[in-house]
């Protein structure tokens, strides 16, 4: 009886650590047969560089470039610059835009080449980064630097690339 007994709880042993290496290695598999992500849509440029220039870049960088400054005036002098939390969060919805705008001049057929349009478009959304980095930081000092370098950015790139 006393052997029985042995055995049967050396069985049991046996069986309760074959089902802990039973559930161990069915994690294992379920973490490595998890499905491959799916692919990103394929993306269909449809504006075109005036198109973005009118509807997104321009946009943004005026609101960037009139959000911080000084007005004189016979009324005296106005230092205008984001208050709020929203007017802040506004702004750099403009600069993100800004840099989305960038990313849309770079897609498809839009580049006129492979070289200085490229690197003008990466430097311009540089440019715009500094704007977001600003506005999330309530920077205004930081806007007018961004500003700047966004204006010099854009007069380098129509110097050469201006479309009629």
């Amino acid at each position: 009886m006393r052997s029985t007994v042995y055995w049967l709880f050396v069985v049991s042993v046996a069986l309760f650590i074959s089902g802990i290496g039973f559930v161990i290695a069915a994690a294992r598999t379920s973490r490595q047969a998890a499905p491959a992500e799916a692919e990103a849509p394929a993306t269909v440029p449809v504006a075109t560089v005036k198109q973005i220039m009118a509807g997104m870049t321009q946009p943004a960088a005026t609101a960037i470039y009139g959000a911080v400054g000084t007005v004189m005036n016979a009324q005296g002098v106005t230092e205008i610059a984001p208050e709020t939390d929203e007017e802040w969060a506004a702004l750099a919805a403009q600069a993100a835009t800004l840099v989305e705008s960038g990313n849309l001049l770079l897609m498809g057929d839009r580049p006129i080449d492979r070289g200085d349009w490229v690197t003008m478009t990466q430097s311009f959304m540089a440019a715009g980064q500094m704007a977001l980095k600003a506005a999330q930081s309530r920077s205004t000092d930081g806007i007018l630097e961004a500003g700047d370098v966004i204006n010099q950015s854009c007069d380098t790139c129509h110097e050469r690339y201006q479309r009629q």
